[in-house]
């Protein structure tokens, strides 16, 4: 089983509102993206990142002395206007590197707290392959990280006004990384995009032809950073896992009684 990453950041992150792209925003002193980069190079399992970027990238070049290649597992390629332009521009920059039965992981830039649990949860659909013990409900579908929707949905009109309330009780919020076999998600996008189809993400390239991705439930922790305010959330979250992983090590070693997540 070998597994590939790829990460498109050719967004400028408009609705920040921001003089550079959101990905490049600080946290803690280390930029969003380098905190998402950290992430899935935590994964043993992932051979190589592909890191695809906006031709008028000016800040990856101030950034990528800190990253090394065999040891990050970072590589980099340019990226479209649309996101599955770029998505499908990192397929075809992976493509003489991994062969068509191998995975991809496909995460966004800007959700730099994504539990390394949750991933591995993810990567299990790969791992049962053609074993009979994975857990997707199509097999080699692949799947994605999502959350059950819990809040009250309404559909409004144009004037933002009340029509309808939705019934919540089967759906969900995609989250990412997704994961998928390399050359199915390659031409379902390029097949997708031919067609005129809207994609908001992979998944829904893979759904437009006849797959049924797993979903597969991960932390509220993993959110996407959008506006100003989500990276304060971001830093709290970030703090949170540090000192949870902290105390768990400080347990198993048996330096110090664990106490409870409550106290």
């Amino acid at each position: 089983m070998t597994i590939w990453a790829v990460v498109p950041a050719a967004g400028i992150g408009s609705r920040m509102q921001v003089a550079i792209p959101k990905q490049y925003l600080r946290i803690n002193g280390q930029t969003v993206l380098s905190l998402t980069l950290a992430r899935l190079s935590a994964l043993a399992q992932v051979e190589r990142i592909m890191l695809v970027l906006s031709p008028d990238d000016r800040h990856w070049a101030r950034h990528n002395s800190v990253y090394n290649p065999e040891r990050d597992k970072v590589l980099t390629c340019v990226g479209g206007e649309d996101r599955w332009q770029s998505v499908l521009n990192g397929l075809d920059a992976l493509a003489g590197l991994a062969g068509p039965d191998d995975w991809v992981l496909v995460h966004d830039a800007v959700r730099p707290c994504v539990r390394v649990d949750d991933m591995l949860r993810l990567l299990e659909l790969a791992a049962g392959e053609g074993t009979g013990k994975g857990k997707g409900a199509k097999g080699s579908s692949g799947g994605l990280l999502a959350l059950p929707v819990s809040d009250t949905l309404k559909r409004a009109d144009s004037e933002r006004h009340v029509v309808q309330t939705v019934d919540r009780d089967a759906l969900w919020a995609a989250c990412t990384p997704q994961l998928f076999p390399f050359q199915r998600l390659r031409d379902a996008l390029r097949a997708a995009s031919a067609a005129g189809v809207t994609l908001t993400d992979e998944a829904s390239a893979m759904e437009w032809a006849g797959e049924h991705p797993q979903l597969v439930p991960c932390h509220k922790d993993n959110i996407k950073i959008t506006y100003a305010e989500d990276l304060q959330l971001a830093e709290l979250i970030l703090q949170a896992q540090a000192q949870a992983l902290e105390t768990r090590a400080t347990a198993e070693t048996g330096t110090q009684a664990y106490t409870g997540i409550l106290e």
